[in-house]
């Protein structure tokens, strides 16, 4: 009976570390470039073999696209568009007629904002995001996050 209960252990243990497999830890940071403005780093370092993708994908991809949600904040004025600061690659599945834009390792995501007036205010919102490896893809995740802007 002893062994039995061993052998339940092991098996909940392992299976519950497999669904919490996290290839992706990200970094959430804001450097003053400026009087009021700032440049907002959402950084994402990303484990060996595992693959983040893009926010913007060709025609044919099947992937999630890593997308940033921004809630509302009336100090603040969004500067362009997130850039993506990182070595670019891109996958090609010959077989299925699929591509994608995808980053290994680590990518920055930087967002320029401007705070009005001489506030201090915080940056908030989401990421959600999906990771894939050579033979498997991830459900997709959402992350919240809040950087202050002093």
């Amino acid at each position: 009976m002893k062994m039995w209960f061993n052998l339940l252990f092991i098996f909940l243990a392992t299976s519950s570390a497999a669904q919490n497999i996290n290839p992706v830890s990200w970094d959430f940071s804001a450097k003053k470039i400026s009087n009021g403005v700032y440049e907002v780093y959402m950084d994402a370092g990303i484990q060996k073999g595992w693959h983040l993708f893009s926010q913007n994908q060709p025609a044919d991809a099947i992937a999630i696209p890593t997308t940033f949600s921004f809630n509302k904040n009336p100090l603040l004025i969004l500067n362009g568009k997130i850039k993506e600061v990182g070595k670019l690659e891109k996958f090609e599945d010959v077989k299925l007629g699929l591509s994608a834009f995808q980053y290994s390792e680590k990518v920055s995501f930087v967002q320029k904002v401007t705070v009005r007036g001489k506030a201090k205010t915080n940056f908030t919102g989401t990421v959600e995001f999906q990771t894939c490896d050579d033979k498997k893809c991830l459900p997709p995740k959402t992350i919240a996050f809040n950087i202050a802007l002093k």
